[in-house]
């Protein structure tokens, strides 16, 4: 009995099937991936290894009405409304002022940093410039996001409000200017995502930078920036080495800027990508 064109591609199309589902039968029924695939470079992982650990498992945080992203499941949070027991003023009791929705500095009440210290990090914190706006240039509106005490996110009000480019909103201060300005009204709450990589010393020289990624309201305002040292006024910024780990601190540059829903996730070691080479990935 002959077989038509369709009954062969039918046969061949079944055979294929069979020597490809007696590819997966030869793994584990539990296997996702594979063991016989090429090295990636680095010689520590093959493409699409079943045996690479898989991601931690995160539950994001919820969006409330007002636009106000809450802590995901790994996070520590920094404020949530219940206090300033995270933060502290030179090592005593945090001087600045907490209600149940914001918190902020009073006058001469000096900068807030954290009692925790971190590293690699990814922070989220929200803040609002006064309504009305007052002053002009760097009075106006100014704060500023301080990781290890010593490299800044700028804050400031530039609504409408001219300074100098690299000591804008979203700038590394004194070194990088934003990409953008995202700026929202005085008045408007604004939100701040910060992915910092912090420098790498050994034996007392600098073997890496430190790498700012910065997003504004939802807009990157700095992209996988390197810093050029410590933040700066009118100088040029130069590192000193220092421990892996520091504080956060928030400025105190005598406005009255509020903060909220602050909270920070350490990153782990997919964040080393400041020293990695290219024989090194994987």
């Amino acid at each position: 009995m002959g077989f038509s064109r369709r009954d062969m591609l039918a046969k061949l199309t079944a055979s294929a099937g069979g020597l490809l589902l007696g590819g997966f039968a030869c793994k584990s029924a539990n296997a996702q991936g594979y063991n016989d695939t090429p090295m990636l470079p680095g010689g520590r992982w093959r493409v699409h290894d079943s045996k690479r650990p898989q991601p931690t498992v995160v539950t994001p945080g919820k969006m409330s009405r007002e636009g106000s992203m809450s802590a995901p499941s790994d996070a520590k949070v920094l404020f949530d409304g219940t206090g300033l027991s995270q933060w502290t003023s030179g090592g005593g009791e945090a001087k600045w002022v907490a209600t149940s929705a914001s918190f902020g500095p009073e006058k001469g009440s000096g900068d807030l940093q954290t009692r925790d210290h971190f590293g690699d990090c990814q922070l989220h914190i929200e803040f609002m410039e006064p309504n009305p706006g007052s002053g002009t240039d760097q009075g106006r509106g100014n704060s500023g996001i301080y990781f290890f005490g010593l490299y800044e996110v700028q804050v400031l009000d530039c609504y409408e409000n001219k300074t100098y480019a690299d000591g804008s909103t979203g700038a590394l201060y004194g070194q990088t200017p934003p990409l953008a300005n995202a700026c929202r009204k005085p008045g408007e709450w604004q939100t701040y995502d910060i992915v910092f990589v912090a420098p790498r010393f050994k034996d007392g020289a600098l073997v890496a930078p430190a790498i700012v990624t910065v997003f504004l309201n939802g807009v990157l305002v700095q992209h996988a920036t390197p810093m050029i040292g410590a933040s700066a006024h009118r100088a040029v910024g130069k590192y000193s080495p220092h421990a892996e780990k520091g504080p956060i601190n928030l400025q105190d540059h005598g406005n009255p800027v509020r903060y909220r829903n602050a909270w920070i996730r350490e990153i782990g070691p997919y964040s080393d990508i400041s020293t990695r080479k290219m024989s090194d990935i994987g």
